[in-house]
């Protein structure tokens, strides 16, 4: 059909041939599975999600230098002793 409908064709290979990118995601799925490793599986959900923020925030250089990353600290030490067992000092 491409001698019948020569724009239509042209069109369609122009804008048929992008390709989705789902690289972002794959991304995102790689450095989480850095995060949660065996020794890390106890985290719970918040401090995962603010270790992840924290990773993505300096790698695309929102954080440019570890006193950027003291401000964002005691959020994560207040999430870190919020999952600490107080008896034994384990995370839960």
């Amino acid at each position: 059909h491409q001698s019948q409908y020569p724009t239509l064709s042209r069109m369609a290979r122009d804008y048929l041939a992008i390709q989705g990118s789902s690289t972002a995601s794959e991304r995102a799925f790689s450095s989480g599975g850095l995060t949660g490793t065996k020794r890390r599986n106890r985290l719970n959900k918040d401090v995962f999600e603010n270790l992840q923020l924290l990773k993505s925030a300096y790698r695309n250089g929102h954080i440019s230098a570890a006193s950027d990353a003291e401000q964002h600290l005691d959020s994560l030490i207040a999430a870190l002793r919020d999952n600490t067992d107080d008896k034994d000092g384990e995370l839960v």
